[in-house]
């Protein structure tokens, strides 16, 4: 990640807040400049448009589930351990409110019309997790750990749409309870049964 003043820090969190909470669209540097409380040509001083802005958020994001799924490779051996450390993840932040949606899905939806360095970057995010669950899951089956019953690049797939929709169903059902009522479901039926 690039080295950033505090205040360009500050402008890039609640940028995410509000990515998180509408997408690109969703706001201006106006928006942006009363939040922060700060003028707009001092957003622009840190970040030229909102495009770079965006943009920067996004690939900061990407780093860091990059660097979330290297710790759990790294500290964690088993399969289902790390699938339950992905989904308790998401679990706890959306239930203490810290990060209750993923940005990369909000901005998915946006994909035909955002800026093309945006959408590659959020493409990327969803190849870097897909691939990081297909080889937990791969690893997972070869170890007896998992039954699939797709290639575990189609259940990782499956997997991560599922988990997204728990995330959107739990934000339209106002009701954090819900992305584990869906999750766990998901994760249990790839569970082998002795």
């Amino acid at each position: 990640m690039i080295e950033r003043s505090p205040k360009a820090r500050e402008i890039m969190a609640n940028t995410r807040q509000l990515l998180t909470a509408g997408g690109y669209k969703s706001f201006s540097y106006a928006d942006l400049a009363e939040r922060v409380g700060i003028r707009k040509a001092s957003i622009h001083h840190h970040f030229p448009g909102k495009e770079d802005l965006v943009k920067a958020v996004v690939q900061d994001y990407r780093a860091e589930a990059q660097a979330g799924m290297a710790a759990m490779d790294q500290q964690i051996n088993d399969p289902l351990a790390k699938l339950k450390g992905y989904a308790d993840f998401w679990s706890a932040c959306i239930k203490d409110g810290v990060s209750p949606f993923c940005i990369c899905v909000m901005l998915a939806v946006e994909l035909p019309t955002l800026p093309e360095d945006i959408a590659a970057e959020v493409t990327g995010h969803f190849s870097d997790l897909s691939d990081w669950l297909a080889s937990l899951l791969s690893a997972g089956e070869e170890q007896g750990v998992f039954q699939l019953n797709e290639t575990a690049e189609v259940e990782a797939k499956t997997l991560m749409a599922g988990m997204h929709g728990a995330m959107l169903a739990a934000r339209a059902f106002n009701n954090p309870q819900v992305f584990d009522q869906i999750a766990w479901p998901l994760i249990n039926k790839m569970v082998k049964v002795a």
